[in-house]
């Protein structure tokens, strides 16, 4: 951390968990702690800055520390049909501060903000989201990475709707015959973490007002493939954790052994409070060898 001497005034209470979901205590050393950050929607506007540098700040006064950071992506404000200008700026204040405020290893993916639907690229690959991707240096939307002995794999969740006019949560064939792949060629024995921005399952779209009859989920609300990917999963006993979040609160569902964590979000109601009963913050997961973890939510 650069800036140490602004950490000072954070005493030991300032690291207290939210009451939610606080982990049983384990007596073997985790081989991996990660922080799990997403949606910050970081502009020059709104506090933002200063508030992302004190969750920044915050995260590295962890004791054990934090080896790694995993961004859930809407890592800007917006890019959404903006101008150029505006988005290039989101950007450089984002890497600015992630140079001057923190010394922790990151690793990214694209939320539903961090694509720029340019008409002009269209007929790009990766359309929409190739800015993005040479602004953090990636190859592709979706990738792997194994850590000491944990695999990870960050997933692409958003593309064009199937009338071109939103988004939806899904992965297409390609990536998920990649996916398949992946999960086929890792041993068995290896757990793994799935990180995308999209849920691929969760229960808090059901938290609507004035619902009468039934309730109505929208296909960029979550996966839409999700009855496939569960079906995947359940062909591998050594997937442990689905991390996303893209609907600002938290949520916890465990189905068939495999826990699917949304952490929230660091910029909260979008940098305006408080998101229904979720308070803005961070995931804090400590991974074993054994491939268990402990996990917590932390405000900050």
């Amino acid at each position: 951390m650069k800036r140490r001497s602004l950490l000072k005034g954070l005493g030991a209470a300032a690291l207290t968990p939210s009451l939610s979901f606080i982990p049983k205590p384990k007596k073997d050393t985790p081989v991996l702690r990660v922080a799990h950050i997403t949606d910050v929607h970081l502009k020059n506007d709104l506090g933002a800055p200063k508030k992302f540098e004190r969750c920044l700040h915050h995260i590295q006064q962890h004791s054990p520390k934090v080896d790694l950071i995993l961004n859930g992506g809407d890592i800007v404000f917006d890019m959404n049909k903006e101008k150029r200008s505006d988005i290039d700026a989101q950007w450089k204040l984002m890497e600015m501060m992630m140079k001057n405020e923190n010394d922790i290893p990151v690793k990214y993916c694209l939320g539903n903000h961090d694509i720029w639907w340019n008409e002009d690229s269209k007929n790009e690959i990766f359309y929409g989201k190739q800015y993005s991707l040479d602004r953090l240096e990636l190859k592709e939307p979706y990738y792997s990475f194994k850590q000491n002995g944990w695999k990870f794999i960050i997933l692409d969740s958003t593309h064009q709707d199937i009338d071109d006019t939103w988004y939806i949560g899904k992965l297409g064939d390609r990536q998920m015959q990649w996916l398949t792949t992946e999960l086929k060629n890792t041993p068995k024995k290896t757990p793994i973490v799935i990180m995308s921005h999209i849920p691929i399952l969760t229960s808090v779209l059901m938290i609507q007002d004035n619902v009468v009859n039934r309730w109505e989920f929208l296909g960029g609300d979550m996966h839409t493939d999700c009855a496939e990917l569960t079906n995947l999963f359940y062909e591998y006993s050594n997937i442990k954790l689905c991390l996303s979040g893209h609907i600002h609160i938290r949520d916890k569902v465990v189905y068939n052994d495999v826990t699917y964590i949304c952490d929230g979000a660091v910029s909260g109601a979008w940098w305006d409070g408080i998101r229904r009963q979720t308070k803005p913050g961070y995931g804090l997961i400590d991974l074993y060898t054994d491939g268990s973890f402990n996990e917590s939510y932390i405000t900050y």
